[in-house]
C-alpha cells in the first residue's frame, strides 16, 4: 500500500539520503520526493512510499524518526498516479482540451499534481455559489455562502474556520483557493485530515492557476 509521508528534515547534505536508508531497513520502496520548501535550517518534503503488506504504517514513523533531527509532521495512504513533470502535463492537456472543457480537466486533474483528495473550480453570484468543476470526492459547495469570495488573492482556508459546516470541521477538511481568471472564480483544492497546505503549496497553486486560466482561453492546440 502507498503512504504520503510529510518530513521535516534538518537541510543539510546527505539528511534525504539517511532518511532513504532508514526507510529501506522497514523494506519500503521510494516512489516520489517533493521538496515543500526549504528555510530556517530545515526542509519541508513530501514523501510517497509504497509498504510491504506484512509491515505497519508506524513503521515508517519510527525509521524516520530514527534520523536525528527527522519529525514526521503527517503520515497517510495515498492514491493515485505519479509522474515527475505532472504540471507541465497538466498545462499540455489543456492546451489540446476541446473547448468547454478545460476547467473540468483541472477539476479532475489537480489533485494528483498536489498530492490532494479533491479540486473544485467555484464561482460566486447573487444566489451563492455555485461549482463550475470538481473532480471526485469534492464536497457540495453549490448555494453555500462563501465569505472569503470574490478573491482577490490566494488564501489558506485552515479546518478551523468559522464558516465550514462543523461536519467539515469534524472531518478536518484543510483547504486553499487561488483566483481563477478573476475574483468571483476560484480554484480550491482540499483534503481531509491534513496535512495542512503549506505557503509553498499555495504560491504553486497560485502561479498554476494564473498560467491555467489563459491557456484555458487559448484555442485547442
Amino acid at each position: 500500500m502507498s503512504y504520503l509521508l510529510r518530513l521535516v528534515v534538518p537541510d543539510r547534505p546527505g539528511q534525504l539520503g539517511a532518511v532513504a536508508t532508514a526507510l529501506g531497513t522497514v523494506g519500503v520502496d521510494i516512489v516520489s520526493v517533493d521538496v515543500l520548501e526549504r528555510g530556517g535550517g530545515v526542509a519541508v518534503d513530501d514523501i510517497v512510499v509504497d509498504l510491504p503488506p506484512d509491515r505497519l504504517p508506524d513503521s515508517l514513523i519510527t525509521a524516520a524518526q530514527a534520523v536525528p533531527g527527522v519529525q514526521v509532521e503527517t503520515l497517510r495512504p495515498f492514491a493515485g498516479p505519479l509522474d515527475t513533470h505532472r504540471e507541465l502535463d497538466l498545462l499540455e492537456e489543456l492546451a489540446r482540451a476541446a473547448e468547454g472543457t478545460a476547467v473540468k480537466l483541472l477539476a479532475v486533474e489537480l489533485p494528483r499534481v498536489f498530492h490532494s483528495g479533491w479540486a473544485a473550480v467555484l464561482q460566486d453570484s447573487d444566489a451563492g455559489c455555485q461549482a463550475l468543476a470538481a473532480s471526485d470526492a469534492a464536497p457540495a459547495f453549490d448555494g453555500m455562502a462563501l465569505p472569503w469570495l470574490p478573491l482577490s488573492s490566494p488564501l489558506l482556508l485552515p479546518s478551523e474556520d468559522d464558516w465550514l459546516p462543523e461536519r467539515w470541521r469534524e472531518m478536518a477538511v484543510e483547504m486553499m483557493a487561488a483566483p481563477f481568471g478573476d475574483p468571483r472564480t476560484a480554484v480550491v483544492m482540499g483534503r481531509s485530515g491534513g496535512p495542512v497546505y503549506r505557503r509553498s503549496e499555495l504560491l504553486r497553486l497560485t502561479h498554476l492557476t494564473g498560467i491555467a486560466a489563459s491557456v484555458a482561453h487559448l484555442p485547442p492546440a
